[in-house]
């Protein structure tokens, strides 16, 4: 497989996946050696064996939906998102969540796996990407003045997560940069917790709340946004702000 002899090496590997103890990875390798060859409905029917092999892999999801998006199927996403119900802890799927979604009008699930996606994954070479996105994303979200236009079609959640965006618009008219989402976000979290929490729990949620309380929570929005809107004032920000951010970067 490392040395691209993918004739012999998929040979060695269709046995490889009859055993009984053939694991995600073992499908993953054929799998990629079947893209190679360009065998591309072989791989399909691969992953889907995989995945009813073992339907707790969040990687078989994933490859799945990676390869569909490869031939422009939108039913990625369903592979990505179930992906992440089966296998929460796979940062994967959150990532090509994130950026498919980011696509589209739904930017409230971009912004909500991206940001999950950059805790998983903070030092992955991804992480700025996704940060970039998701600072995009809320300038996105609040182009429109009234953010609950269209908004009844929505899950019952992000209609709440939409209602509470929206009684920050005024916030957000005076420009979208890391300063003024934190003040977003604070206003938030804070009526969030007073009438959605305990109707939709979230952990995303809870660890803001968590760094709102400890005191963290403008390093950390910081760390997300100010880092890709402008790295020098970021690096600045740092130099001024030294005992929280090391507090930050300790926790």
């Amino acid at each position: 497989y490392y040395q691209r002899n993918n004739t012999t090496a998929l040979e060695i590997i269709k046995p490889v996946l009859e055993r009984s103890d053939a694991d995600d990875q073992s499908f993953q390798i054929a799998g990629n050696i079947y893209k190679q060859l360009s065998l591309l409905k072989d791989c399909e029917k691969l992953f889907r064996k995989g995945i009813k092999k073992l339907p707790q892999s969040g990687a078989l999801y994933n490859e799945l939906g990676e390869l569909l998006w490869e031939q422009k199927d939108n039913t990625a996403i369903k592979q990505w998102e179930k992906g992440i119900e089966v296998d929460p802890d796979y940062s994967r799927n959150y990532y090509n969540a994130c950026k498919y979604y980011y696509l589209t009008e739904e930017k409230a699930w971009s912004i909500l796996y991206g940001e999950i996606f950059v805790n998983m994954e903070p030092l992955n070479a991804s992480a700025t990407e996704v940060k970039s996105i998701l600072l995009e994303s809320y300038k996105r979200l609040f182009v429109n003045i009234n953010l609950t236009k269209d908004n009844n079609d929505k899950s019952k959640f992000i209609q709440a997560f939409i209602e509470t965006m929206n009684k920050q618009t005024l916030v957000a008219a005076s420009g979208i940069n890391a300063e003024s989402i934190t003040m977003i976000r604070t206003r938030f979290i804070l009526d969030w917790y007073q009438n959605y929490a305990a109707k939709f729990p979230f952990k995303l949620f809870d660890l803001q709340k968590q760094l709102l309380q400890d005191g963290l929570f403008d390093a950390y929005n910081q760390w997300i946004f100010g880092s890709v809107q402008n790295l020098s004032s970021y690096q600045n920000w740092t130099k001024i702000n030294s005992e929280s951010y090391n507090e930050f970067s300790r926790f």
